[in-house]
């Protein structure tokens, strides 16, 4: 017969499982708050190299940093305090635009093959806020996503949720664009928006395809996150807020 007072095995095991969490939130938090001031450098250091801050604050680039910086410092907290992660449609959105930020720019902007590279001169600011920006703060969340959360928590309804912000991007561009004068410097914040080079057909042709690319992407890391293994068990991984396996 079971001593009344004395643990389960269950309940022990859910005590280890809530002390090991309560051991690598700091962890996760401390990680967080490093990735975020990565991001903050790198626009900062955009911002001390720009001689254009409109410009500069229309990049695709510049406006999914700072997103991501916004839900780095958002989770950390939350880790820190020991409350609830934050939902994986935000965190997942997070993601997603980051991951487009640093494949684009080096599939795309930085291939001369690709027909859409952008190749003008850069000063040192300006190549180490693009490492930064492009390189270090993607990886970073990856590794975010890879390390401190728990898989299984995307739903396959989100992808295309995920994808609002993209595709209010292209009118953005398009709208900010018809307002500055022919050959304004920047005018159109990448090639393949713009529209003096592929007129308003080009353009629209090119975004669907970067639109279907994304989406795809965005599917994959649903997939992914649904079948990927814990790097390093459970030790370190905090539980998404509202995880539904059979809601997706």
């Amino acid at each position: 017969m079971l001593d009344p007072t004395s643990p389960t095995t269950s309940t022990v095991a859910a005590a280890s499982g809530e002390s090991t969490a309560r051991t690598g939130r700091p962890v996760a938090a401390a990680f967080r708050v490093l990735a975020a001031l990565i991001g903050v450098t790198g626009i900062a250091l955009d911002v001390i190299a720009s001689h254009d801050l409109g410009r500069l604050f229309s990049y695709f680039t510049i406006q999914s940093n700072i997103l991501l910086v916004v839900v780095f410092v958002w989770s950390a907290h939350r880790a820190w305090t020991g409350r609830p992660a934050l939902s994986p449609r935000i965190t997942g959105a997070a993601l997603l635009y980051i991951c487009i930020t640093g494949l684009v720019f080096h599939f795309v902007l930085s291939n001369d093959a690709s027909g859409f590279a952008m190749t003008s001169q850069r000063t040192s600011l300006e190549t180490a806020a693009s490492q930064l920006l492009h390189t270090a703060t993607p990886l970073a969340a990856f590794l975010d996503w890879l390390a401190f959360t728990a898989p299984g928590a995307f739903l396959f309804r989100s992808a295309w949720q995920w994808l609002i912000y993209p595709l209010l991007y292209l009118p953005f561009a398009l709208i900010r664009g018809a307002f500055l004068a022919p050959g304004t410097e920047g005018r159109y914040p990448y090639p393949f928006l713009d529209v003096d080079l592929h007129g308003y057909a080009g353009v629209l042709t090119d975004s669907v395809v970067f639109a279907l690319a994304f989406y795809v992407l965005a599917l994959a890391l649903v997939v992914l996150d649904r079948i990927r293994p814990a790097l390093r068990g459970r030790r370190n991984r905090i539980p998404s807020a509202g995880l539904d396996r059979l809601d997706g």
